[in-house]
């Protein structure tokens, strides 16, 4: 069949008329132009790919490994090298952050995990212009090999985090090659959200302008349309200007999670939730605490109410556990006296704000006492302090990148932590305006408020609340015999916001399943729970915690997205 199109067409019905001579002209002309712009594109990539391909005695790219060899290569961490390793040859692997070459010289800007550094390639006996020409041709998140030595530049740089060295590099071998085009370039991912948020009010504002000038145009008379619309003209050019810094929506970030964990600030904020992890465990080891395993597959809901994910087990139903709660309390009725465990805690809560997830990580404690169930807050409350102290001294590299994007002050927090009973906390609600009941819940707003007004008062974003009223605790909760209305029940805030709930369980199998059934929970579904407490139990109290928001709250992040690994949330299943 020919390519070259037919000299008379037939029309394909009466509203297309056969082309005339002259267009079908055009139309060759304009074929012929974009097989001469594809060729010429397939040879430029076709030379590109050549370019990258290409290798010489000290630059290429490296053969798949395969685990096929073992040379005792060693290789130095980017966090490590300082001004004690000047003159020193060394390899190091790492992804291209970003590169720029102009003539003989090409800057590379190597990055491993939260760490960064330059390199520097200039025309050389040891670095040929082949070289320079395939290191300026390598993708943008490559992983690379580089085999340098460590120079101290004229001044600091400061587009990296070790500021104080460079590395003059002798090989480039390529060990990955990334794809393109990215779903989006990490360095527009890292840009100092108050930039960002500069830039969106500046827009915003210039938006207002022209939505109001368009509504005055829909009634201005013929010569003051013309001055309107030079205006809206005007703001539009200005608006334009406004838009100085790519903006990487949520959204997009989340759908390309793995590109976007490779920013320098998502790398610093899961080690330090890794290190808030490892606090948690390490205190209450000292404490002769021992790690549980409780099952996350389960009869009935752990925590009461609708928040639960009901599944299909067998001829029957199951649910995906709410909490270990009842787990806890079983192992300290089976003589294990302090427990805890890290484990995934799923909630079925339609909740699409900033601070809830349907999936989380929980840290959760229980542990006999003696007399007081204040016995157990204060082993929380030292914990908790423990964490602040540990995340300070141990991770001040970390914290110092994340400012540099997400800035946020320092913790304030008195030792021991402030603690508030509730009725304390609802006058302190009720001096600033605030009109609720004492047995009223504390909403997300009010406690966002008492968060501020806590600060301004006592000098602390860390503080405690007990005794909360028994309508709104679990059905488990010891009410307190003291005040009626009120429960041995307490919560943990960090900048005025929850991240810790817990209370003293009841211990006593009938009034167990007295309270059960007050509250509405099938006592089939939990029957060898309350039996558990049949046979001798300890007076005993707990809490849980949510991990991503120890780490959103301690780190004045705004989405509790920013500290979950994959987020899981009602409209979130992937990746």
């Amino acid at each position: 069949m020919s390519d070259q199109p037919n000299p008379n067409p037939t029309p394909t019905s009466t509203t297309e008329p056969a082309l005339t001579k002259s267009a079908l002209k055009k139309l060759e002309k304009e074929r012929k132009k974009k097989e001469l712009k594809d060729k010429r594109l397939a040879e430029q990539q076709q030379k590109q790919q050549k370019t990258v391909s290409t290798s010489g005695s000290n630059f290429g790219v490296l053969p798949l490994i395969c685990s096929q060899v073992k040379t005792g290569t060693k290789w130095t961490n980017i966090r490590e090298i300082n001004e004690s390793l000047k003159d020193t040859r060394i390899r190091v692997r790492g992804r291209i952050h970003n590169s720029r070459g102009k003539g003989n010289l090409c800057f590379v800007v190597l990055r491993q995990g939260a760490f960064s550094i330059q390199v520097v390639l200039s025309k050389s006996e040891v670095v040929s212009k082949d070289m320079l020409n395939f290191v300026q041709n390598v993708t943008r998140e490559s992983i690379v090999d580089v085999v340098a030595n460590v120079t101290i530049p004229t001044n600091k740089i400061e587009s990296t985090t070790q500021q104080n060295v460079e590395l003059v590099c002798s090989e480039f071998w390529v060990v990955s090659t990334a794809s393109t085009p990215l779903p989006f370039i990490v360095s527009d991912a890292e840009i100092p959200q108050p930039l960002l948020d500069a830039q969106a009010a500046e827009i915003e504002a210039i938006d207002s302008q022209i939505a109001k000038l368009n509504l005055e145009l829909e009634t201005a008379d013929a010569t003051k349309k013309t001055e309107i619309e030079e205006n809206i003209k005007q703001l539009t050019t200005k608006k334009g200007e406004a838009q100085k810094y790519p903006s990487v929506s949520q959204v997009i970030r989340l759908d390309n999670r793995v590109i976007d964990l490779r920013t320098t600030a998502n790398q610093a904020i899961f080690r330090i939730q890794s290190g808030a992890g490892t606090l948690f465990r390490e205190y209450l080891l000292k404490l002769n605490f021992i790690e549980i395993h409780s099952p996350k597959i389960i009869a009935a809901a752990s925590e009461g109410g609708a928040g639960v994910f009901k599944l299909e087990y067998f001829s029957g139903n199951a649910f995906l556990a709410q909490s270990p709660q009842l787990y806890k309390q079983m192992a300290i009725c089976g003589d294990f006296d302090r427990v805890f465990e890290v484990a995934p805690v799923f909630r079925a809560e339609n909740a699409n704000t900033h601070r809830h997830l349907t999936e989380f990580v929980g840290l959760d404690l229980e542990m006999s006492f003696n007399e007081h169930y204040h016995e157990v807050l204060e082993v929380i409350d030292s914990m908790f302090i423990y964490i602040w102290d540990g995340l300070k001294e141990r991770f001040a590299e970390e914290l110092a990148i994340i400012k540099r994007q997400y800035p946020f002050e320092d913790l304030v927090y008195t030792k021991p932590g402030l603690r508030l009973t509730y009725i304390e906390a609802v006058d302190i609600l009720k001096q600033a305006g605030e009109e609720l009941d004492y047995y009223d819940d504390i909403d997300t707003r009010r406690e966002k408020l008492l968060g501020q007004l806590v600060k301004n008062k006592y000098n602390t974003d860390y503080f405690y609340i007990d005794k909360f009223p028994s309508a709104i605790r679990p059905f488990y909760t010891m009410d307190d015999p003291l005040n009626n209305g009120y429960a041995n029940a307490y919560d943990f805030f960090l900048r005025g916001e929850e991240i810790c709930s817990g209370a003293q369980r009841i211990h006593d199998a009938t009034l167990l399943e007295e309270k059960a059934r007050k509250c509405g929970v099938a006592i089939p579904t939990i029957q060898s729970y309350i039996d558990s407490f049949k046979f001798g139990a300890l007076p005993h109290a707990g809490g849980g915690v949510g991990l991503e928001r120890i780490a959103m709250f301690y780190l004045g992040l705004k989405n509790i997205r920013k500290t979950s690994l994959f987020p899981r949330d009602p409209s979130r299943l992937t990746p």
